[in-house]
């Protein structure tokens, strides 16, 4: 689908986020792409910079509205620590992290990007989650504080999702699931056997289904194939 007239923002310049910026360039007018190493920069630990990348974003698409959000920013494992296989592996930082870069820094980007989308006509704000975030889905347990930050995550989307339908009736704020992709935040846990994507795969994967995507979908949480997912 053509978006000749309109802006994309990616936020997030990992791997996906990266392909994603690749695979919508020959749909918008214009796309855009922040993160930590951006101009500007966004810092989940300071708002106002968030505030500022919001303001850039504005001027930016002034002429092109933002019709696309994609938010692809996560954290799975790092300095900050590996993901938890039983209780006593808890450990303060690495909740700490993993809920400011999977929660509360997409909560923040909600609160200064979503009123950069149009009042009228289809727009969407797509963050990516993970199926782990999903409690009726879990049985396998571990993975603590990913699986709880991707399921704050969901709610927030969920909530999000309710007020810009007030807003714009014609929004589309909706979790998906990339599914594994070949990237360093996956690579320890790529199991022989998973369906390990490239992300230049994984990147059209993800734009179809969001093509795909309308405001009857808001508030929901899908996977790369479009199937809808248990919260």
């Amino acid at each position: 689908m053509s978006q000749a007239k309109a802006s994309a923002l990616v936020i997030g310049t990992g791997a996906i986020g990266q392909a994603l910026v690749a695979e919508l360039q020959s749909r918008y007018a214009s796309v855009l792409a922040l993160g930590r190493s951006s101009d500007p920069a966004i810092n989940f630990e300071d708002e106002p910079s968030i505030a500022a990348a919001a303001h850039w974003t504005a001027g930016e698409s002034a002429d092109a509205p933002l019709r696309l959000l994609l938010v692809a920013s996560g954290f799975l494992h790092g300095p900050a620590g590996q993901p938890e296989r039983s209780l006593k592996e808890l450990q303060p930082g690495y909740l700490t992290h993993s809920f400011l870069v999977n929660a509360i820094g997409p909560a923040l980007l909600m609160k200064h990007f979503l009123p950069l989308l149009p009042r009228q006509g289809p727009c969407k704000a797509v963050f990516l989650s993970a199926r782990v975030g999903s409690i009726e889905d879990n049985r396998l347990g571990g993975w603590y504080g990913y699986r709880a930050a991707k399921a704050a995550l969901n709610q927030l989307v969920k909530t999000a999702s309710i007020e810009q339908a007030r807003r714009n009736k014609q929004a589309t704020v909706l979790a998906l699931h990339p599914g594994t992709v070949d990237s360093p935040l996956s690579a320890p846990f790529s199991k022989s056997g998973l369906d390990v994507r490239s992300p230049a795969v994984a990147a059209g994967q993800i734009v179809q289904v969001i093509e795909a995507l309308d405001a009857a979908d808001t508030g929901s949480f899908v996977d790369y194939r479009g199937e809808r997912l248990p919260w």
